[in-house]
């Protein structure tokens, strides 16, 4: 059983996670990862993984990297506070509610995009249809 390292370096995560270096090293101007040094060489620890793979994560579900940051925040205080969580549900009930709209705005993109793409089939059909009636008749000047 292989364990896993208690550093990394920065081209370790990038190679990790898909994601280049320079998107690690803004991430950290944001404040959003504190990883240690070692001269001129960055040291990653697990914690500034987890970090990292929760950044890309809420970006994927919509967050900005300022709510992420506010998570991050509010999840480093030492002792978690009733203001704390009442805080962190707010914000998961707002990003529901973003999502689901975003949801919603789907289906009805998708209803129209549908509509249109019936109507241009039967219209060129209808094109088709014709050219191969015309193809079919007898050329009049010939007569």
């Amino acid at each position: 059983m292989t364990t896993q390292p208690t550093t990394y370096s920065i081209g370790e995560l990038a190679r990790e996670f898909d994601i280049t270096t320079r998107s690690i090293r803004f991430y950290e101007d944001q404040g959003l990862l504190a990883p240690q040094r070692q001269g001129q060489t960055r040291l990653y620890t697990n914690k500034d993984r987890v970090r990292l793979k929760l950044i890309l994560r809420g970006k994927r579900l919509g967050f900005s990297l300022a709510e992420t940051k506010n998570l991050f925040d509010l999840y480093d205080m030492e002792n978690s506070s009733e203001r704390q969580l009442r805080t962190v549900l707010a914000l998961i009930d707002d990003k529901k509610l973003s999502l689901k709209q975003q949801l919603e705005d789907i289906k009805v993109l998708l209803v129209e995009l549908n509509n249109l793409e019936e109507r241009c089939r039967d219209e060129l059909a209808e094109i088709e249809a014709s050219q191969a009636a015309n193809q079919s008749l007898p050329n009049q000047e010939s007569l």
